[in-house]
């Protein structure tokens, strides 16, 4: 589960027919490339939609995440209090993105007392899923955006696709915004020739996918062009982040003087209808997908000094989710080498394993460099670390079941759980002191941490004879 779309929406309340009175028609292409959006949604069947907004609650230094357990809003104030529209929130999605938040550092607001108003930004785009599949059936989370630095827009994005992740969820994602409000003298906010110039860049980004370039536009233009939804689509952009995904810039018109620009960005990932036969199939050979990718990374680059691409068929799960990582290597039976990470530094899962094979092989202060003559015999596990949490009492502590994590000062180092010969937990925190350069009557911070453990056909080729291990 995780991401498997997210789409770029602008919010003029006048696409609303009876806002619009006929004035709709002259954004037309804007109208089918919504209705085609709707549908797109609507055929992913996503358990959750997010929405970005940037006229939800916003703040200086935090985001606004809606947690109400219903939301409701209309078009009063574009004279049409006829107009309404209600939703009901993934609770538990909005509670899981605000705990990932806290952890991250990024402040997290719910909904102010008493108020739960859908605004105009978020009406827009649900006007037009409503009309291809019923709101009621789906759960929503608004989201706002913040005064706070462009990566860190990022970093909510990636943390939403964490939280889709961590609850198995369906999710699509949609970015409202509006591109410049500066490209005809008798707009909003008249001409500036920063708004043509913005609109062409972000369309262009849209078209080709490098989602990247969200993040390195000129900040002057950018206020010049007076824009609406850069901070929105950055937030989608972090959402997408680490995935395979197709970009397609659906329209973009600007008659009004505004530009209004739909893209779509759809993830490579299976349809609602198979997600589950997809789960329950064996990997190829018997081989878990994280144990080949590390086997693939260290002969690649032993032998050819090169790192591989992440293979096409690597499952979802392990494109989206962000973690800590340790890959070790054994050469008949002893260790050869193990290097990862306690806390996730690149994009997913996968790109961890990558780097951290690499470093396994070639980096692990305690051994030489693997030699090509090597390959044949090593033997390949791979520890995907869950969340760490203090531990006050030793009695919390279960070498069998429990990595522990010691740290003093700057100083901080980690023994994964299920070692032979570790059998206490005073000797798990002895050799974590020791690997940490930790004096034995230093005392440390300690905190314990779950694994899951990849193993299956990470076994050696030849054996300790250089006989083939059928």
């Amino acid at each position: 589960m995780g991401i498997v779309s997210a789409y770029a929406a602008p919010h003029p309340p006048l696409i609303v027919p009876a806002v619009g009175r006929g004035e709709e028609a002259a954004i037309a292409r804007t109208v089918e490339a919504y209705q085609e959006v709707a549908r797109r949604i609507a055929a992913h069947a996503p358990d959750t939609v997010v929405v970005v907004s940037p006229h939800a609650p916003a703040y200086r230094d935090g985001f606004f995440v809606s947690d109400a357990p219903s939301e409701a809003g209309s078009l009063a104030a574009f004279g049409q209090p006829q107009e309404t529209l209600a939703t009901q929130t993934d609770v538990a999605f909005a509670h899981e993105l605000a705990h990932l938040m806290g952890q991250h550092g990024l402040p997290a607001a719910g909904a102010p007392a008493g108020a739960a108003e859908i605004d105009h930004a978020t009406f827009v785009p649900l006007h037009f899923l409503g009309q291809a599949i019923d709101l009621d059936g789906m759960r929503f989370v608004r989201v706002g955006l913040s005064g706070l630095p462009s990566e860190d827009h990022r970093l909510l994005g990636r943390l939403i696709a964490r939280a889709a992740d961590e609850l198995g969820r369906r999710c699509v994602v949609v970015a409202s915004g509006d591109l410049s409000h500066r490209l005809k003298p008798d707009g909003p906010y008249g001409f500036d020739s920063a708004g043509p110039a913005f609109d062409e860049a972000v369309c262009t980004i849209f078209e080709n996918g490098n989602l990247d370039g969200l993040f390195g536009l000129d900040p002057r233009l950018c206020d010049d062009a007076a824009e609406c939804g850069l901070r929105s689509f950055q937030i989608m952009a972090g959402a997408l982040e680490g995935g395979a995904f197709a970009a397609e810039l659906l329209s973009y018109e600007g008659p009004f003087g505004v530009g209004y620009a739909v893209a779509a960005f759809e993830a490579d990932v299976a349809p609602a209808s198979s997600q589950e036969e997809a789960a329950c199939e064996e990997p190829q050979d018997g081989c878990d997908p994280l144990v080949a990718l590390a086997r693939e990374t260290v002969e690649a680059y032993v032998r050819e000094g090169r790192t591989p691409e992440i293979p096409r068929g690597m499952p979802e799960e392990w494109l989206r989710r962000r973690a800590g990582v340790f890959v070790s290597l054994h050469e008949h039976g002893e260790l050869r080498g193990c290097i990862g990470t306690i806390e996730p530094q690149r994009r997913s899962i996968a790109e961890e394993v990558v780097a951290n094979a690499v470093s396994a092989a070639t980096s692990d202060p305690r051994f030489p460099a693997v030699a090509a003559t090597e390959l044949d015999c090593l033997e390949y596990s791979v520890d995907v670390l869950g969340e760490s949490e203090p531990v006050d009492d030793l009695v919390e502590l279960d070498p069998k079941r429990y990595g522990v994590i010691v740290t003093h000062g700057w100083r901080r180092g980690l023994l994964l759980p299920d070692l032979e010969g570790v059998d206490t937990a005073m000797d798990q925190i002895a050799i974590a002191k020791n690997k940490a350069g930790i004096a034995p009557d230093e005392n440390a911070k300690l905190e314990r941490f779950e694994v899951v453990r990849h193993t299956a056909g990470g076994a050696a080729r030849k054996d300790g004879r250089g006989q083939q291990v059928r």
